[in-house]
């Protein structure tokens, strides 16, 4: 009856707390409006004719916040912007998201063509020539500057915004092959040109826009390199350790936190909304509460009543735990059951009840803890959601199996326990060094370095122990749910796989390693799930849906803004920039191909067994853990000694 007593006793402290809540029930814009501290975008809004200047850019007699006297602008006539950079005077004739195109200096009047010493400026701290700029160059002598795809795909505007005709000498700033970001346009003149103009493509049109195209940027050391906190940073690509920040999707703003900030972006009736504006009064919140309070309160009836029923019959709980017998069953091999069988109350303690603060990973089924035991060992508790006895068998089959194998990159299964109900608990060595995710976020957030090497390496040791699951055990072993949550590091930054996906509904032991390769979607989703972790790897950047972004500046040839700031991309070495560029590719593959089955596991822990061996002979740097990965593994072995004699199903 005592049971019956607390339920009482607990319903009644409900009920009590949703009647208060619903009679002092407030509207969601007063109590849930996340970004109360960001500015209105438009309380500062200046202009100057038909301009609306935006963030960071100023008039000399506005009190608009800034971020430099470097975007100081001046407005002549009440109608044309000016921009003086060093002692060149620029006329602004658009604001684009990164940057403003500007006209030539000095230019009263249209030209077809203009000295190449005309645009003397080259770059600073702040603006530097944007990539994006096409070049149309005049009577070169060297004709192989010229590009015959950049002539196809754009047509040079002639005055007056009119079409003109294709370039005599096409050259897109982004080929690079001539002219590096920090050069002067007046380069070109080695190679025998004339004169010049310049224009860029705005985006949808086939058209392009006359002027020079300046990105902007602030510098990454600097105090005004400091974003919102729910804003992204973006590498500059044309200003050297120059940064940006950049509103993630449904967020509206400048990122700056002494700017707008990221304001939340919605709709309603039809017109894009902003901040305040998202979170409509409602009214019907004290009703609605109510209503809540009453179904809970006869859900919780229901309980009591159900219990006072049960409360004459005796309980058996943690009947798994206590049950030595059933270890000796067809569930566990007698190795399995060498493991350590914890009691619930033991992990309890461990994770201090499990709660949010001790959690590693947070998944749809499955949670991962860290937690210290009583003697000191310090463990990773994966608590496992099943919903059926025929679910927890799954799980205890494929804990057996993983058990079994002995590979240097696998986290080490201390042994289970079981809860009272279907909730089998997954007990892991938790090493020093935590997760590879933890490390991402710190060296982001806090700027703490993770060098590119070290990264490279927990790559390719993840690939490597994920092909010997995939191609050299029988079943193959799938992980179902590779996150950079899932990495564990040890004291030498080498690889712990842990947190897999212990209940999958796949049937995968019935078929064929054979037919896995062909039909099962099993590997295709690790490989899908390792080209995200590669995409984390390059950006630090651990959010989910992130990788939507990442592709399309990859695709766009932004890769520069998405790199981790903490890599330094601009000061890496030419070796350590093409691997990157290498990676993302590697990634972009995964996250297209990986799904169809059309890349495997084993073509991509070849090409990064390949890269990670290049950075070897180019910087004498090699990870003990990735040396041992290799020679724990025939299939890792065949890579490294021949590469392209391997059969790959």
């Amino acid at each position: 009856m005592s049971l019956v007593l607390h339920l009482f006793l607990f319903t009644s402290l409900i009920f009590s707390q949703l009647i208060a809540t619903a009679y002092s029930f407030r509207p969601v814009i007063e109590a849930q409006d996340p970004l109360p501290h960001l500015k209105n975008p438009n309380q500062c809004t200046t202009k100057c004719g038909n301009f609306q200047i935006p963030f960071p850019f100023y008039l000399n007699a506005t009190s608009c916040p800034t971020l430099s006297d470097a975007f100081r602008l001046y407005c002549v006539n009440s109608s044309s912007l000016f921009l003086n950079i060093a002692s060149g005077s620029y006329r602004v004739l658009q604001f684009l998201p990164d940057g403003v195109l500007v006209d030539f200096p000095n230019t009263s009047m249209c030209r077809q063509y203009n000295d190449l010493k005309s645009f003397s400026f080259s770059g600073n701290e702040y603006f530097g020539i944007s990539t994006d700029n096409v070049l149309d160059l005049y009577d070169c002598e060297d004709s192989s500057l010229c590009k015959a795809d950049c002539e196809k795909t754009s047509l040079m505007p002639g005055c007056e915004g009119q079409a003109g005709g294709y370039p005599s000498c096409c050259y897109p700033l982004s080929d690079r092959s001539a002219w590096r970001p920090g050069d002067s346009l007046s380069e070109f003149s080695q190679f025998g040109c004339r004169g010049f103009s310049s224009w860029i493509v705005l985006p949808g049109s086939r058209i392009g826009k006359r002027g020079v195209k300046l990105e902007w940027a602030v510098p990454r050391n600097s105090t005004e390199a400091t974003c919102a906190a729910n804003a992204d940073v973006l590498n500059a690509t044309s200003v050297a350790s120059g940064i940006r920040c950049q509103c993630p999707d449904g967020f509206f703003g400048d990122g700056f936190p002494v700017g707008a900030g990221c304001l939340k972006s919605c709709l309603k009736d039809g017109k894009e909304v902003h901040g305040h504006d998202c979170y409509r009064r409602n009214n019907n919140g004290r009703k609605k509460a109510i209503i809540l309070a009453v179904v809970i309160i006869s859900a919780l009836t229901v309980v009591c009543m159900t219990a006072l029923c049960l409360s004459k019959r005796p309980i058996r709980s943690d009947k798994f735990v206590s049950d030595q017998s059933h270890c000796q069953s067809a569930i566990l091999s007698q190795k399995a059951c060498r493991s350590r069988l914890f009691t619930y109350h033991e992990l309890e303690e461990a994770t201090k009840g499990f709660v949010d603060g001790q959690k590693i990973l947070d998944g749809a089924k499955t949670t991962l803890y860290a937690g210290v035991l009583m003697g000191g060992s310090h463990v990773a508790v994966q608590r496992i959601q099943c919903e059926s006895e025929r679910d927890l068998i799954r799980v205890l089959f494929r804990v057996e199996s993983l058990s079994a194998l002995s590979h240097r990159n696998l986290a080490r299964i201390m042994g289970w326990s079981i809860d009272s109900g279907y909730t089998p608990l997954v007990v892991y060595d938790y090493p020093v060094n935590g997760t590879f995710k933890q490390h991402l976020i710190r060296a982001r957030d806090q700027k703490i370095p993770l060098d590119w090497y070290r990264r490279l390496n927990v790559a390719a040791e993840t690939a490597c122990v994920l092909a010997f699951l995939h191609h050299e055990i029988s079943p193959p072993i799938f992980h179902h749910d590779l996150q950079s949550g899932c990495i564990f590091l040890d004291a030498d930054f080498s690889v712990k796989l842990a947190g897999f996906e212990l209940h999958n509904t796949d049937n995968e032991e019935i078929y064929h390693p054979s037919e896995m390769f062909e039909g099962s979607h099993c590997r295709k989703n690790d490989v899908y799930s390792l080209g995200v972790v590669l995409l984390e790897i390059i950006t630090g950047n651990t959010m989910v849906n992130f990788s939507t972004i990442a592709l399309q500046k990859i695709k766009n040839g932004k890769l520069e803004e998405i790199v981790d700031p903490s890599l330094y991309y601009h000061e890496q070495p030419p070796l350590g920039r093409e691997q990157i560029e290498i990676i993302a590719d590697l990634a972009t593959r995964c996250l297209l191909f990986g799904a169809d089955g059309k890349l495997g596991m084993a073509d991509v822990a070849r090409e990064l067994v390949h890269i990670t061996k290049d950075s070897v002979d180019g910087s004498s740097r090699r990870g003990p853990a990735l040396e041992e990965t290799f020679s724990n593994s025939s299939l890792l072995q065949m890579i490294s000694m021949s590469p392209d004699s391997i059969y790959l199903p």
